[in-house]
């Protein structure tokens, strides 16, 4: 096949990704927009554990799965299992997950072998290594992680976003070549809601008519810094309240620290939303005290929807090395610090001049986000690891 023949092809491309369910998180929306993207072009396979998704033209195989948990055994068996259905038949084999196989390989989070030794030496990275050679879930993540960043002429290594560029670079320096970043997008850009359709969505999602909401959008509430937002809670106006939205199993605790601080009547707790645009049509703004995000793609799908943001550093939060402070979004240097916090959702919300440009720029911002043209540099990636030619 001649490499014009290579270029125009349509691809035969299987996805691997345990859960393809757009309620999972921010790597399960982003391997769900791309397959969405590219299956108007190619014929594609996701093969997957979980999964609740249904798109036209998309092929289904659920793996057989004899236990979920541990994760890391789940991992492996995902590993083999993924790898031996795949293994021929395919143009392209596009990993979300820590394996061995694929030629192009999505990076979400942050290397197990940065996790582990970053900043330790002398004897606290000898206490370290003990740790992990006592531990076959440790083993068995930096074993495949290995497998994933092995040189390898044609694989390719996506990182969704600049930040996670170097970290994985500082992990793995052999993945300098083939190295690609493809942040994530939105599929479009609504912009600020009108007041009669952000009162609509109040009544569906059953928050109250009257006052300002802050939504906050994660699966792992104490991670994305859920505890600060609930303290800076307390330093808010009364008439400010808090809907968040996630992983139902994180609410307990969650909704017993509301309570205990008063809060019980200002924190609306609505589990997981499949359609995510009324929880951002209800909204005032979204805040994003988060711990650890290497991209944060809930930051830029409510910059589409034209609320003001206020989100951690990119030290904590990879999309902020992007935005600039007071322009597109409200950065917060410490994201523990809940008297920072409330002060900078008060400026979101009190002062109409910072949140109008707010509004402007984060729309304007998301207008260069959309999946449409990032499928087309996904595609290019594609036929690159074909190829060889970048």
């Amino acid at each position: 096949m001649t490499l014009d023949e290579t270029e125009t092809k349509r691809l035969r491309i299987a996805v691997l990704s345990r859960s393809f369910v757009a309620t999972g998180g921010g790597a399960e929306r982003y391997s769900i927009a791309l397959v969405e993207q590219m299956a108007q072009r190619h014929e594609v396979h996701v093969f997957a554990q979980q999964i609740d998704h249904d798109w036209p033209g998309v092929h289904y195989h659920r793996l057989w799965t004899p236990l979920i948990r541990p994760r890391w055994i789940n991992q492996l068996w995902y590993a083999v299992t993924s790898w031996w259905v795949t293994r021929s038949g395919f143009d392209v084999v596009h990993s979300h997950e820590n394996t061995w196989h694929g030629q192009v390989q999505t990076v979400h989070v942050l290397p197990v072998k940065y996790s582990l030794f970053l900043g330790r030496s002398g004897w606290r990275l000898v206490a370290r290594w003990l740790k992990v050679l006592s531990s076959p879930r440790l083993l068995a993540y930096l074993w495949l992680e290995n497998l994933r960043y092995a040189p390898d002429g044609l694989r390719r290594v996506v990182v969704t976003s600049p930040s996670l560029r170097s970290i994985l670079l500082q992990s793995y320096p052999q993945t300098a070549n083939a190295l690609d970043v493809l942040l994530p997008g939105v599929t479009r850009v609504i912009g600020p809601s009108s007041a009669h359709n952000r009162l609509a969505a109040r009544a569906a999602l059953s928050l109250p008519a009257e006052g300002q909401c802050v939504l906050f959008v994660a699966n792992d509430y104490r991670k994305k810094g859920l505890d600060a937002l609930l303290i800076a809670m307390t330093l808010l106006p009364a008439d400010v309240y808090l809907a968040v939205v996630g992983n139902p199993a994180h609410i307990p605790p969650f909704r017993l620290m509301a309570q205990t601080k008063g809060l019980d009547k200002r924190v609306f707790f609505l589990g997981s939303l499949k359609d995510m645009d009324s929880a951002y049509t209800a909204a005032d703004m979204l805040a994003h005290p988060t711990l650890e995000d290497t991209f944060a793609m809930v930051v830029l799908e409510a910059m589409s929807h034209g609320l003001p943001v206020v989100a951690s550093v990119e030290h904590y939060c990879g999309i902020s090395g992007l935005l600039q402070d007071g322009v597109e979004a409200l950065l917060l240097s410490d994201p523990t610090n809940a008297s920072e916090l409330a002060e900078r959702i008060k400026l979101a919300l009190q002062d109409t001049v910072t949140k109008s440009c707010l509004t402007l720029a984060a729309t304007k911002y998301a207008r260069s986000c959309l999946w449409s043209e990032i499928a087309l540099q996904q595609e290019k990636i594609y036929r690159s690891s074909i190829t060889g030619q970048v």
